[in-house]
């Protein structure tokens, strides 16, 4: 019983010097390197602390040469960009000029669900309100708004938003025949191809209505489209799939 505390107490406090000798950057931000790195060095530790027949060396030595290389690999890439993108990778533009980048999407294996998500907690309603998102190294998604207004500002009327919406929710509210039902978010009419009929059912619209605004874009079929929203101005906003040319609508 006093080994296993003791060496659970020394791995403790050896990781944590360990972490403080990476360096900061591995608590505020994990690449892929610096992912795999930390997982070794765990587990790693958990040899150290389960398996008392093993000597200590056996596991520390393996930790130490891990940090190491990862000390040597660091001060590189401070120099040499092309070793610092090899381990790194590089950031990749899924949405510029409220258009949605499908292949980036595809080859970093980023659904839409992930990516509309991300956005709403970036206080952006809509698609065609972002200038960039860009998903970074780190797995994080960097989204630059068209608008010019101040966080606060913006942080403001979010608020003013949210408490209306709230209000609105606790009364019945009597909406004329083709008018949206729906506050605040765009609500999504086509996703992958696919009609949403019952978000169509709510803003009181036909797939015949919906097949006429796409082909007003450009796309012939409902499978052309990659992404189809309108919002409570009923603003709507298209974004085509592959070899079909289309822009954000407004």
């Amino acid at each position: 019983m006093t080994t296993h505390i003791f060496r659970t107490l020394l791995m403790y406090f050896f990781i944590y010097f360990t972490i403080r000798i990476m360096g900061k950057r591995e608590i505020g931000k994990l690449s892929l390197f610096d992912f795999v790195i930390s997982i070794m060095i765990a587990e790693l530790a958990v040899f150290v602390v389960e398996d008392m027949k093993e000597p200590l060396l056996d596991g520390i030595l393996p930790m130490v040469t891990l940090v190491i290389l990862q000390i040597i690999i660091a001060k590189i890439s401070l120099k040499n960009r092309r070793l610092r993108l090899l381990f790194d990778g590089k950031p990749t533009v899924l949405i510029s000029n409220g258009k949605i980048h499908r292949d980036a999407m595809k080859k970093q294996r980023y659904n839409l669900d992930d990516l509309m998500l991300q956005i709403r907690q970036k206080d952006i309603d809509n698609i065609a309100d972002v200038e960039f998102a860009i998903l970074e190294t780190t797995g994080q998604l960097t989204v630059l708004s068209k608008d010019s207004k101040s966080a606060e500002e913006s942080s403001y009327e979010s608020s003013l938003a949210r408490r209306k919406s709230r209000v609105y929710s606790r009364r019945k509210i009597l909406v004329p025949a083709g008018k949206l039902t729906h506050q605040g978010l765009p609500v999504p009419l086509i996703m992958d191809g696919r009609v949403q009929d019952e978000n169509l059912h709510l803003i009181k619209k036909t797939r015949f209505w919906l097949k006429n605004q796409i082909l007003a874009k450009g796309a012939s079929d409902f499978k052309d489209v990659f992404l189809c929203s309108i919002d409570h101005n009923n603003h709507i906003y298209i974004d085509l799939k592959e070899k079909v040319s289309g822009e954000p609508v407004k």
